[in-house]
């Protein structure tokens, strides 16, 4: 039989975004201590007041806890439970400070001032008109967001998600939820396909409704676009969708046709693919600039190339190898120059002996990388200025979209741009659109690292495809031989296992743990205290922990809480779901976000928390950005982050757990990628057999794209 408890939150111990489940301390008549309240609570207040039905359980660990089954909630009436509600952060524009303020001005009537006659707030010292207008606004969208958020509730939705989808719909967001659900899925990060199908079966939407269709066949292809693939074969697809969903082939074909028939796919009949109409636009818009590039005159006078050759060994004081006189020779004279190589080779030195050729015609050069860190290296390699592609194409918030375009295209008579291999299938179409016609295009990046974060494996099809010149370097040069780190990248990317043997003096060590409890605890170690020591590098800034997988003991999740808690300890942060953000954490954006231009992969530090205004301020390199916390889905720490997340990246320090848990991952070029981006010091962890599982495993997963084939036709 069900007991009834009626209780003041005192303070919230814990609680989940994603399940509501709730861990608080609640102030009731009957009992003098706090009693425990556990159970299903949404979005709970301290100060709030809960009329619960449930039991009492014994908990072997916690000792006696009410569970609640069911509650109700009103506003607390009295001066001590409204100043704990109103300092719980639940109006943007009160903190702890204001509501002792404003609760010391009008007592109880406090939360009735703000309901129903907020003016009365400017009697308050700091409190001014905009921070009224503030506290109004979001006074209201509280009691709509409460709104939304037992919508969602009631079909076991986060609800985290609250706050993002009333931003999104406004007082339109529980009619959009009941009316197409899956809209939730198309506009708001986070929400996925099974969520909105969930949300779509209890609203009544028909398990073969066409919507329904339609939003499995745009999923399927975003989930395979996310796994790198540009498109997909016309039956394949086709049957993904209908195990889903659990309809018909005959079924899923009229979905198909349907959106194709919406302009949302197109089915290329030449391939047989299925694309996302982005996509097919974007490879198709590849292969027409290359052409249209490689087919127009240069803009620049020819040179004597054996003479420039010469002169810029003098000029620089080397004496270059023949791949890198090839490539020197071959971007003198090429439109569309490739060139690809592992550390080592001589990229860098290649691009400068270009650069310092062709700027005695004085012609027009940018450079340019894919992220701001790859941007930066550049930068400092060739001593000239270098932006990273959405910076150089000027993203317009205004156009949602770049202003650098075919019709207005960059000025330039030579675009460098390294990483290549990091560029998917959009961002290249939207850069080589921007090229103009005359312009000398060198591309230059590593093909066996791992393709792009998104869509698309550009260079490598840039390559396969024979239409352009290519200059591969395979000699590691004399001063790169000395560095263990660059000769096992290369032992490795040649299926070698790397040479491990013990040298105090090396760049590169091997510490061999079996166990994932024992590779981690050695992590700490090295991390906070070994690393730190010996060599004095920074435990934050200078060292790095790539994982090959996020789930698991020595994956990325795992390893964030461990570092995080050893070293920004015990300092009072926003807590989402079972994360903690703290002011000093390392964090890493996990999305493009063209507002801020912030982008996926890009890694900063938590600056500070502001609760008055519910804002957290984030340096990136030496930009500050603000976030306010419905966005803080956008952000994860950073101590330890994918390989995949690292591409581009340089660190100067690389600790890399390798262990037999992470086998479905282990491949040569995910630990190449994870071994190349260490600069000065790079420290495996793990066994021996997971290594040589990695290093003799060649990645057979095939990206479906059709680039090759449209540059080769």
């Amino acid at each position: 039989m069900s007991t009834c408890l009626t209780g003041r939150i005192e303070r919230v111990t814990f609680t989940s975004d994603e399940t509501n489940y709730t861990v608080c301390r609640v102030q009731t008549r009957q009992q003098r201590e706090l009693v425990t309240v556990v159970g299903n609570i949404i979005n709970p207040m301290s100060g709030e007041i809960l009329e619960m039905k449930g039991n009492w359980v014994n908990n072997p660990k916690y000792g006696m806890q009410f569970e609640v089954k069911s509650y109700t909630t009103r506003t607390p009436a009295s001066e001590f439970g409204i100043k704990k509600y109103l300092s719980s952060g639940l109006i943007k524009g009160i903190g702890p400070v204001m509501a002792e303020r404003i609760v010391e001005r009008f007592k109880e009537k406090s939360l009735d001032i703000i309901e129903n006659d907020v003016g009365k707030l400017s009697a308050i010292d700091g409190i001014g008109e905009k921070r009224i207008e503030m506290i109004q606004k979001a006074w209201e969208e509280q009691k709509e967001i409460r709104n939304v958020m037992l919508f969602l509730s009631s079909y076991g939705v986060s609800s985290a998600y609250a706050a993002k989808i009333f931003k999104q719909y406004g007082n339109e967001a529980i009619q959009v939820g009941g009316e197409n659900p899956y809209r939730l899925a198309e506009d708001i990060f986070g929400i996925g396909f099974a969520t909105a199908d969930k949300i779509a079966g209890q609203v009544g939407i028909e398990r073969d409704s066409p919507v329904r269709i339609e939003a499995a066949v745009l999923h399927t292809l975003t989930v395979l676009a996310e796994e790198g693939h540009v498109c997909y074969p016309y039956d394949d697809l086709v049957r993904k969708v209908a195990e889903l969903i659990s309809v018909s082939r005959n079924e899923t074909c009229q979905g198909v046709q349907r959106v194709q028939e919406q302009k949302k796919v197109i089915l290329d009949a030449s391939s047989g693919y299925v694309f996302l109409a982005r996509y097919f636009f974007s490879e198709k818009g590849i292969a027409s600039s290359m052409k249209r590039i490689r087919n127009t005159g240069r803009n620049i006078r020819d040179v004597d190339i054996d003479k420039a050759l010469a002169w810029v060994q003098d000029q620089l004081t080397i004496r270059l190898a023949d791949k890198q006189k090839e490539a020197v020779k071959a971007a003198l004279s090429e439109k569309i120059l490739v060139i690809t190589g592992g550390p080592g080779t001589g990229k860098t030195t290649i691009i400068n002996a270009i650069i310092k050729i062709y700027s005695r015609l004085q012609p027009d050069i940018l450079l340019a990388a894919p992220t701001g860190r790859a941007a930066k290296k550049m930068s400092e390699a060739t001593f000239m200025p270098a932006k990273t592609i959405h910076r150089l194409l000027r993203f317009s918030l205004k156009k949602r979209g770049f202003e650098k375009n075919e019709h207005n295209p960059l000025t330039c008579d030579i675009l460098i741009v390294d990483e290549v291999s990091m560029i998917d299938t959009y961002l290249m179409h939207h850069l080589l659109k921007a090229v103009p016609d005359t312009c000398i295009l060198l591309l230059v990046g590593d093909v066996n690292q791992l393709p792009s974060v998104g869509a698309g494996n550009v260079l490598g099809d840039v390559i396969s495809s024979g239409l352009f010149p290519v200059v591969q370097l395979d000699t590691i040069f004399r001063q790169a031989r000395k560095s263990k780190i660059i000769v096992n990248a290369h032992r490795i990317n040649k299926g070698y296992f790397p040479d491990i043997s013990r040298d105090e003096n090396s760049d590169f060590f091997f510490i061999e743990k079996e166990e994932p409890e024992d590779a981690v605890n050695v992590i700490l170690e090295l991390v906070r205290d070994r690393v730190p020591n010996k060599f004095g590098f920074d435990p934050v800034n200078d060292i790095q922990v790539l994982t090959p997988m996020h789930k698991g003991v020595a994956g990325a999740a795992n390893l964030n809480q461990v570092l995080r808690n050893t070293l920004n300890p015990g300092k009072k942060g926003l807590q989402r779901g079972i994360s903690e953000f703290c002011e000093g954490d390392k964090v890493m954006q996990i999305r493009n976000n063209y507002d801020k231009s912030v982008f996926n992969g890009d890694i900063g530090r938590i600056l500070r928390i502001d609760f008055d205004s519910q804002v957290l301020t984030l340096t990136f390199g030496s930009r500050e950005i603000e976030y306010e916390f419905s966005s803080m889905d956008e952000i994860v720490h950073a101590y330890a982050v994918s390989i995949h997340k690292s591409q581009g990246s340089e660190y100067p320090v690389i600790i890399l757990p390798v262990l037999t848990q992470h086998y479905v991952l282990l491949q040569r070029n995910l630990i190449y990628t994870a071994v190349t981006r260490g600069r000065k010091l790079v420290i495996v962890v793990g066994s021996k057999k997971a290594l040589a599982i990695a290093v003799n495993r060649v990645d057979s997963d095939k990206r479906y794209t059709a680039l090759q084939e449209r540059l080769a036709g």
